[in-house]
C-alpha cells in the first residue's frame, strides 16, 4: 500500500437528503473527465455483504479476523473491528488503492473537506454551521434564510456539471496535503 495522501472530498447530510443519489450522479461525470473515483460510504447500521450459509459467512461466524471474497470480477475484504469501534479514517484510506478522487459519504465528524446536501423542506438543521471543514453547501433553495452570511460556498444541487467543477476545482493539486483527523 502507498501511503500517498488522497484528494479527499466528503458529502454529508441528514438521511434523505440526496447524499447517494449526489455521488452516484458525479461519478460518471468525473469518470468521463478520465478521473479514477473511489467512494467510502458510512453506514450507522450494522451491515453484511456476505450471505449467511455461504463459505466466506461460515468463516468469519467461525471467528476469521479477515476473509477475503475473489472472483474474476471483484474482491472484497471483510474486516472484524470489534464492538462498537469506528475505524480511523486515515487507515481506512491507506487500504484503498490511489485514486485522482476519494469521495467519502458520511462520516460528518471526521475532519476533511465536504460538501453538505442541504434541502430546507426537510426541515434539519445546517451542519455547516456548526462544521468549519464543509466548504459548499449544495441545496436545492440557495433563497433560504440560513444561508446568507455562511463560511462556505453555494452550489446549485440541481447542477452536478457545476458541483463536479467546484470539487475538481477545489482539491487541485492537494494530493501531498496534511493527513486527516479523526
Amino acid at each position: 500500500m502507498t501511503n500517498r495522501q488522497q484528494p479527499v472530498m466528503g458529502v454529508v447530510g441528514p438521511s434523505g437528503s440526496g447524499k447517494t443519489t449526489l455521488l452516484s450522479d458525479l461519478i460518471p461525470i468525473l469518470t468521463k473527465r478520465g478521473l479514477t473515483v473511489s467512494t467510502v460510504k458510512h453506514t450507522h447500521h450494522g451491515f453484511d455483504v456476505d450471505k449467511p450459509g455461504k463459505d466466506s459467512y461460515r468463516h468469519r461466524e467461525a471467528g476469521a479476523k479477515e476473509v477475503l471474497l475473489a472472483s474474476a470480477n471483484r474482491w472484497a475484504l471483510l474486516h472484524e473491528v470489534g464492538a462498537g469501534v469506528e475505524p480511523n479514517m486515515n487507515d481506512l484510506i491507506a487500504k484503498m488503492t490511489p485514486v485522482d478522487i476519494l469521495l467519502i459519504e458520511g462520516f460528518k465528524k471526521h475532519d476533511f473537506p465536504k460538501i453538505e446536501v442541504f434541502r430546507p423542506s426537510i426541515g434539519k438543521p445546517l451542519l455547516s454551521v456548526q462544521d468549519q471543514s464543509v466548504v459548499a453547501i449544495a441545496t436545492d433553495d440557495q433563497n433560504d434564510p440560513r444561508l446568507k452570511n455562511m463560511h462556505c460556498g453555494l452550489l446549485d444541487l440541481g447542477n452536478i456539471q457545476a458541483i463536479a467543477d467546484f470539487i475538481v476545482d477545489y482539491l487541485g493539486d492537494k494530493r501531498n496535503s496534511k493527513p486527516l483527523t479523526s
